[in-house]
């Protein structure tokens, strides 16, 4: 088996996101789950993602904390699409299929820019009750107070804490600036308490306190429950997000719009996100680049 060490929703390493990325040879099946999870714990990352080639286009994707297996992986998809361009197995200007356990989705390669399908969102969770909002506040060292959000530069809204799912269920939490998302400190024995609670994977929380108008949020995402105190870049809950500010009324042109998320690791990320709505369904698309630090072989 053939592994990299990717640097994802980054252009330089030590940016972004690092993730594993495992490429079975030979038409090889997926190895044990126990070995896949060994060799996750063993390259020591939030996710490892192992990749089992199908057809010209197609490839079947089974993602692993150091924990246990999850349904799907954003960075680690970015992670793997960046490492397979650099090995030249799959190409510029073309498009993909991934099987994972979230469902068959799309991947668009465009100058190295990799553009994922996200799996459908869905609110888990749309209303905490005080003492839970309390309880989460409390977990990430914060108090709470209120946040409201202009939409479309004139009504307000109120922001409150949601769980949402777009392939990998997280709590929402929004703060009211940049420097109360800094200042989070959280008991991470409580926070895997209340995510088990919950049944989600972990905590997002963001406020729309931006340096810039491009972005649309600030981000930090912390899922120790999984075995992952915090995440310098999160594919799939920048699908939430984008979910979650679109069921609130926010409007955005359907691209070229993106989340800011790891500076408080020193590993600043940019998550581009689109949205393509209809009566009938919500689109939702989560793009970057990523930076290969490193390739090697696995024996087993």
């Amino acid at each position: 088996m053939i592994f990299y060490i990717v640097d994802a929703f980054t252009e330089n390493i030590f940016g972004g996101n690092p993730a594993g990325v495992v490429l079975l040879e030979n038409a090889s099946d997926f190895p044990d789950e126990r070995i896949m999870l060994k060799t996750a714990a063993e390259l020591r990352y939030s996710e490892t993602a192992f990749i089992k080639p199908l057809f010209d286009n197609e490839l079947h994707i089974r993602y692993f904390t150091p924990t246990s297996e999850v349904e799907f992986c954003g960075h680690a998809t970015i992670g793997t699409f960046a490492a397979l361009l650099k090995s030249g197995f799959v190409k510029n200007d073309h498009k993909y299929s991934i099987h994972t356990l979230s469902g068959n989705l799309n991947i668009e390669i465009s100058d190295d820019f990799i553009m994922m399908e996200m799996p459908e969102a869905e609110f888990i969770k749309g209303n905490f009750d005080s003492a839970e909002i309390d309880e989460l506040y409390q977990a990430l060292g914060i108090e709470w107070k209120p946040v409201n959000a202009a939409v479309n530069g004139e009504n307000t809204v109120e922001l409150l804490p949601q769980l949402i799912s777009a392939g990998f269920p997280d709590i929402f939490v929004p703060v009211e600036s940049r420097r109360a998302l800094a200042a989070i400190a959280p008991d991470f024995k409580a926070l895997s308490e209340l995510s088990e609670k919950h049944g989600t994977g972990g905590v997002h929380a963001f406020t729309l306190d931006t340096p810039g108008d491009e972005i649309m949020a600030c981000t930090r995402n912390f899922a120790p429950l999984f075995g992952i105190d915090e995440e310098a870049a999160t594919g799939t809950a920048s699908g939430g997000l984008a979910y979650y500010l679109y069921r609130h009324g926010m409007s955005f042109d359907g691209s070229g719009r993106c989340f800011l998320q790891g500076e408080a690791m020193g590993r600043p990320s940019k998550i581009v996100f689109s949205i393509n709505a209809s009566p009938e369904s919500v689109e939702i698309k989560v793009g970057g680049k990523g930076a290969v630090l490193a390739e090697g072989k696995i024996y087993l």
